[in-house]
């Protein structure tokens, strides 16, 4: 499993629609509003590289809303949590 951090920065008045949108997207696990350089972070699991371009690249990037994306690719885990097993759930699809 590839596991990528997402900062996007959004139209302000547009934060909880773009939120919303991207939580619902396939491959996105989690979204946060936070503090800082951005606006929101999204989580992104997915079985393959090119899988990332199609979450990233295809879907988020072209929300109404998103102004730009920054992306880190995660390389290790370093978590009590086996979160490769909770997440092959939801990756069958």
């Amino acid at each position: 499993m590839l596991t990528a951090i997402v900062l996007i920065d959004t139209e302000p008045h547009l934060i909880p629609e773009v939120a919303s949108q991207v939580a619902s997207m396939a491959g996105v696990s989690e979204v946060y509003s936070v503090t800082g350089k951005a606006d929101l972070v999204a989580m992104v699991r997915v079985k393959e590289h090119d899988d990332l371009a199609d979450v990233i690249a295809d879907k988020i990037s072209k929300v109404d809303g998103v102004l730009r994306t920054e992306t880190f690719i995660a390389f290790r885990a370093y978590s009590e949590v086996d979160l490769e097993q909770a997440f092959a759930l939801g990756l069958d699809d």
